[in-house]
Protein backbone atom coordinates (compact mmCIF):
# COMPACT_ATOMS: atom_id res chain seq x y z
CA UNK A 1 0.00 0.00 0.00
CA UNK A 2 1.65 3.03 -0.90
CA UNK A 3 2.28 6.09 1.36
CA UNK A 4 -0.22 8.57 2.06
CA UNK A 5 1.05 11.86 0.59
CA UNK A 6 1.65 14.84 3.02
CA UNK A 7 2.87 18.33 2.70
CA UNK A 8 5.82 19.73 4.23
CA UNK A 9 3.75 20.79 6.73
CA UNK A 10 1.97 17.57 7.37
CA UNK A 11 5.88 16.02 7.95
CA UNK A 12 7.29 18.34 9.37
CA UNK A 13 4.83 17.83 12.61
CA UNK A 14 5.32 14.59 12.65
CA UNK A 15 8.76 14.52 12.58
CA UNK A 16 8.32 16.99 16.10
CA UNK A 17 5.89 14.84 17.54
CA UNK A 18 8.27 11.86 17.44
CA UNK A 19 10.37 14.36 20.05
CA UNK A 20 9.50 15.12 23.04
CA UNK A 21 7.39 17.20 23.82
CA UNK A 22 9.59 20.14 25.78
CA UNK A 23 11.86 20.12 22.46
CA UNK A 24 8.90 20.53 19.92
CA UNK A 25 8.09 23.53 22.54
CA UNK A 26 11.27 24.76 22.64
CA UNK A 27 11.37 24.76 18.70
CA UNK A 28 8.51 26.78 18.82
CA UNK A 29 9.70 29.33 20.59
CA UNK A 30 13.10 29.86 19.36
CA UNK A 31 11.79 29.89 15.28
CA UNK A 32 9.62 32.71 16.33
CA UNK A 33 12.31 35.14 18.23
CA UNK A 34 14.64 33.99 15.22
CA UNK A 35 12.61 34.44 12.48
CA UNK A 36 10.49 37.43 14.32
CA UNK A 37 14.04 39.33 14.36
CA UNK A 38 14.45 38.81 10.84
CA UNK A 39 11.49 39.77 9.50
CA UNK A 40 11.30 42.90 11.39
CA UNK A 41 14.73 44.09 9.12
CA UNK A 42 13.59 46.81 6.21
CA UNK A 43 12.77 45.04 3.29
CA UNK A 44 14.84 47.20 0.77
CA UNK A 45 17.67 49.37 1.92
CA UNK A 46 16.36 53.59 1.27
CA UNK A 47 19.58 54.36 -0.61
CA UNK A 48 20.84 51.22 -2.25
CA UNK A 49 22.82 51.48 -5.55
CA UNK A 50 22.97 49.55 -8.39
CA UNK A 51 25.38 47.04 -7.69
CA UNK A 52 23.66 46.56 -4.57
CA UNK A 53 20.17 46.00 -5.39
CA UNK A 54 21.25 42.37 -6.36
CA UNK A 55 22.12 41.64 -2.54
CA UNK A 56 19.47 44.06 -1.87
CA UNK A 57 16.19 41.44 -3.62
CA UNK A 58 17.71 38.11 -2.39
CA UNK A 59 17.69 39.84 1.37
CA UNK A 60 14.34 41.42 0.87
CA UNK A 61 13.43 37.32 -0.42
CA UNK A 62 14.51 36.28 2.54
CA UNK A 63 13.00 39.07 4.70
CA UNK A 64 9.97 38.08 3.37
CA UNK A 65 9.79 34.24 3.60
CA UNK A 66 10.79 34.93 7.45
CA UNK A 67 7.92 37.21 7.65
CA UNK A 68 5.59 34.10 6.49
CA UNK A 69 7.90 31.54 8.51
CA UNK A 70 7.74 33.38 11.73
CA UNK A 71 4.10 32.16 12.04
CA UNK A 72 3.91 29.17 10.11
CA UNK A 73 6.81 26.94 12.01
CA UNK A 74 6.22 27.80 15.50
CA UNK A 75 2.51 26.73 14.23
CA UNK A 76 3.84 23.80 13.42
CA UNK A 77 6.63 22.87 15.92
CA UNK A 78 3.68 23.57 18.45
CA UNK A 79 1.29 21.10 17.00
CA UNK A 80 4.05 18.60 17.12
CA UNK A 81 4.63 19.32 20.59
CA UNK A 82 1.01 19.06 21.68
CA UNK A 83 1.19 15.43 19.99
CA UNK A 84 3.77 14.65 21.61
CA UNK A 85 2.41 15.54 24.93
CA UNK A 86 -0.86 13.34 23.98
CA UNK A 87 1.19 10.48 22.97
CA UNK A 88 3.32 10.66 26.17
CA UNK A 89 0.23 10.56 28.23
CA UNK A 90 -1.33 7.53 26.53
CA UNK A 91 1.98 6.10 26.78
CA UNK A 92 1.68 6.19 30.68
CA UNK A 93 -1.43 4.64 30.62
CA UNK A 94 -1.26 2.06 28.32
CA UNK A 95 1.83 0.23 30.75
CA UNK A 96 0.85 1.30 33.53
CA UNK A 97 -2.52 -0.85 32.30
CA UNK A 98 -0.29 -3.96 30.72
CA UNK A 99 2.01 -3.93 34.47
CA UNK A 100 -1.56 -4.26 36.11
CA UNK A 101 -2.76 -7.32 34.12
CA UNK A 102 -0.58 -10.55 34.43
CA UNK A 103 0.62 -12.69 31.88
CA UNK A 104 1.53 -12.60 28.34
CA UNK A 105 -2.69 -11.71 27.04
CA UNK A 106 -2.06 -8.23 27.44
CA UNK A 107 0.97 -8.13 24.72
CA UNK A 108 -0.93 -9.84 22.04
CA UNK A 109 -4.08 -8.16 22.14
CA UNK A 110 -2.83 -4.31 21.71
CA UNK A 111 -1.57 -3.32 17.94
CA UNK A 112 1.87 -2.62 16.95
CA UNK A 113 1.36 0.94 17.32
CA UNK A 114 0.77 0.15 21.03
CA UNK A 115 3.30 -2.20 21.39
CA UNK A 116 5.92 -0.03 20.13
CA UNK A 117 4.88 2.36 23.02
CA UNK A 118 4.92 0.22 25.46
CA UNK A 119 8.36 -1.03 24.58
CA UNK A 120 8.94 3.01 24.79
CA UNK A 121 7.99 3.44 28.36
CA UNK A 122 9.31 0.35 29.44
CA UNK A 123 12.88 2.24 28.46
CA UNK A 124 12.15 5.90 29.13
CA UNK A 125 11.25 4.32 32.73
CA UNK A 126 14.82 2.68 33.37
CA UNK A 127 16.76 6.08 32.59
CA UNK A 128 16.84 6.07 28.82
CA UNK A 129 16.30 9.17 26.20
CA UNK A 130 13.85 7.50 23.65
CA UNK A 131 12.99 8.74 20.42
CA UNK A 132 11.10 7.17 18.63
CA UNK A 133 11.34 6.77 14.74
CA UNK A 134 8.16 4.71 13.65
CA UNK A 135 9.66 2.46 11.20
CA UNK A 136 8.18 1.44 7.97
CA UNK A 137 4.57 0.07 9.79
CA UNK A 138 4.10 -3.23 11.44
CA UNK A 139 7.02 -5.04 9.79
CA UNK A 140 10.06 -3.17 9.52
CA UNK A 141 12.65 -0.28 9.99
CA UNK A 142 14.11 0.82 13.17
CA UNK A 143 11.31 1.82 15.73
CA UNK A 144 13.27 3.41 18.79
CA UNK A 145 16.63 4.96 19.48
CA UNK A 146 17.80 4.92 22.67
CA UNK A 147 20.55 7.35 24.30
CA UNK A 148 21.95 6.54 27.77
CA UNK A 149 25.33 8.90 28.30
CA UNK A 150 27.41 9.00 25.38
CA UNK A 151 25.79 5.82 23.70
CA UNK A 152 23.29 4.76 21.54
CA UNK A 153 21.24 1.84 21.07
CA UNK A 154 18.47 0.70 18.53
CA UNK A 155 15.29 -1.20 18.93
CA UNK A 156 12.87 -2.74 16.81
CA UNK A 157 9.47 -4.14 18.01
CA UNK A 158 7.76 -6.87 16.00
CA UNK A 159 3.86 -7.64 17.60
CA UNK A 160 3.81 -10.97 16.31
CA UNK A 161 2.12 -13.25 17.63
CA UNK A 162 0.48 -16.19 15.07
CA UNK A 163 4.48 -17.78 14.22
CA UNK A 164 8.09 -16.84 15.56
CA UNK A 165 10.93 -14.44 14.84
CA UNK A 166 13.20 -16.17 12.32
CA UNK A 167 17.01 -15.21 11.70
CA UNK A 168 16.08 -12.94 8.64
CA UNK A 169 14.60 -9.94 10.48
CA UNK A 170 17.25 -10.54 13.01
CA UNK A 171 20.35 -10.53 10.75
CA UNK A 172 18.84 -7.47 8.77
CA UNK A 173 18.55 -5.79 12.30
CA UNK A 174 22.35 -6.60 13.17
CA UNK A 175 23.24 -5.13 9.40
CA UNK A 176 21.81 -1.79 10.76
CA UNK A 177 23.12 -1.63 13.73
CA UNK A 178 26.44 -1.74 12.53
CA UNK A 179 26.22 0.54 9.85
CA UNK A 180 25.22 3.13 12.50
CA UNK A 181 27.88 1.86 14.52
CA UNK A 182 25.46 1.95 17.78
CA UNK A 183 26.57 0.29 21.41
CA UNK A 184 24.00 -2.33 20.81
CA UNK A 185 20.43 -3.10 19.94
CA UNK A 186 17.51 -4.88 21.51
CA UNK A 187 15.24 -7.01 19.26
CA UNK A 188 11.38 -7.15 21.02
CA UNK A 189 8.53 -9.41 19.97
CA UNK A 190 5.30 -10.49 21.77
CA UNK A 191 6.26 -14.08 20.29
CA UNK A 192 9.16 -16.15 20.64
CA UNK A 193 12.00 -16.82 18.62
CA UNK A 194 13.41 -19.62 16.60
CA UNK A 195 16.90 -21.36 17.26
CA UNK A 196 18.29 -20.36 14.32
CA UNK A 197 17.44 -16.33 14.99
CA UNK A 198 18.97 -17.09 18.85
CA UNK A 199 21.91 -18.79 17.48
CA UNK A 200 22.58 -15.74 15.20
CA UNK A 201 22.48 -13.84 18.09
CA UNK A 202 24.42 -15.42 20.51
CA UNK A 203 27.75 -13.75 21.13
CA UNK A 204 26.58 -10.28 19.33
CA UNK A 205 26.07 -7.03 20.78
CA UNK A 206 21.94 -7.76 20.41
CA UNK A 207 19.49 -8.75 22.99
CA UNK A 208 16.57 -10.66 21.59
CA UNK A 209 13.11 -10.00 24.52
CA UNK A 210 10.70 -12.46 23.82
CA UNK A 211 7.28 -11.67 25.13
CA UNK A 212 7.74 -13.90 28.23
CA UNK A 213 10.55 -12.12 28.81
CA UNK A 214 9.36 -8.37 28.17
CA UNK A 215 6.63 -9.47 30.69
CA UNK A 216 9.17 -10.74 33.17
CA UNK A 217 11.09 -6.90 32.83
CA UNK A 218 7.47 -4.95 33.32
CA UNK A 219 6.88 -6.56 36.17
CA UNK A 220 10.22 -6.47 38.22
CA UNK A 221 10.40 -2.29 37.05
CA UNK A 222 6.65 -2.04 38.36
CA UNK A 223 7.23 -3.34 42.04
CA UNK A 224 8.09 -0.83 44.13
CA UNK A 225 9.78 -1.14 46.77
CA UNK A 226 8.13 0.76 50.03
CA UNK A 227 11.16 2.56 51.98
CA UNK A 228 9.61 3.71 54.88
CA UNK A 229 11.40 6.40 57.07
CA UNK A 230 13.35 4.92 59.81
CA UNK A 231 11.52 4.89 63.22
CA UNK A 232 12.50 6.64 65.50
CA UNK A 233 14.13 5.38 68.71
CA UNK A 234 11.23 4.95 71.29
CA UNK A 235 12.38 7.70 74.11
CA UNK A 236 11.86 6.54 77.46
CA UNK A 237 10.42 9.58 79.56
CA UNK A 238 12.89 10.29 82.50
CA UNK A 239 11.50 10.69 86.34
CA UNK A 240 10.62 14.31 87.55
CA UNK A 241 13.77 15.48 89.24
CA UNK A 242 11.24 16.59 92.12
CA UNK A 243 9.33 13.91 93.28
CA UNK A 244 10.58 10.76 90.83
CA UNK A 245 7.03 10.60 88.88
CA UNK A 246 6.65 9.66 85.34
CA UNK A 247 7.24 12.94 82.94
CA UNK A 248 5.30 13.75 79.68
CA UNK A 249 5.83 15.94 76.92
CA UNK A 250 4.32 19.37 77.23
CA UNK A 251 3.83 22.65 75.55
CA UNK A 252 4.76 25.81 76.92
CA UNK A 253 1.99 28.05 76.53
CA UNK A 254 3.42 31.27 77.56
CA UNK A 255 6.93 33.31 78.45
CA UNK A 256 9.85 33.01 76.37
CA UNK A 257 9.48 28.77 75.35
CA UNK A 258 5.79 29.33 74.04
CA UNK A 259 5.06 26.68 71.60
CA UNK A 260 8.21 24.70 72.90
CA UNK A 261 8.01 21.16 74.19
CA UNK A 262 9.05 20.25 77.43
CA UNK A 263 8.98 17.46 79.88
CA UNK A 264 6.72 17.98 82.66
CA UNK A 265 5.38 15.81 85.58
CA UNK A 266 2.60 13.86 85.50
CA UNK A 267 1.43 15.00 89.00
CA UNK A 268 0.99 18.48 87.66
CA UNK A 269 -0.45 20.71 89.35
CA UNK A 270 0.92 19.29 92.47
CA UNK A 271 3.87 18.88 91.27
CA UNK A 272 5.54 21.75 88.76
CA UNK A 273 9.11 19.86 87.91
CA UNK A 274 10.34 19.91 84.62
CA UNK A 275 13.14 18.76 82.46
CA UNK A 276 14.53 20.23 78.88
CA UNK A 277 13.78 18.01 75.87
Amino acid sequence: MARKRTSPFEDMILIVSKLPWWAGLALSLVSYMVLHAIASRPVMPSAATPGQMGDAVAKSLFTTMAMFGQFVLPIAFGFGALLSGISALRQKKLYDNVATRPGVAALNEMSWADFERLVSEYYRRNGFQVTREGGNGPDGGIDLVLRQKSETYLVQCKQWKAYKVGVQPVREFYGVMTARGVAGGYFVTSGEYTGEAKTFAYGLNITLIDGRKLREMIDVASKTVAVSAPSQPAVTPPVCPKCSAKMKKRVARQGTNAGKEFWGCVAYPKCNGTAPL
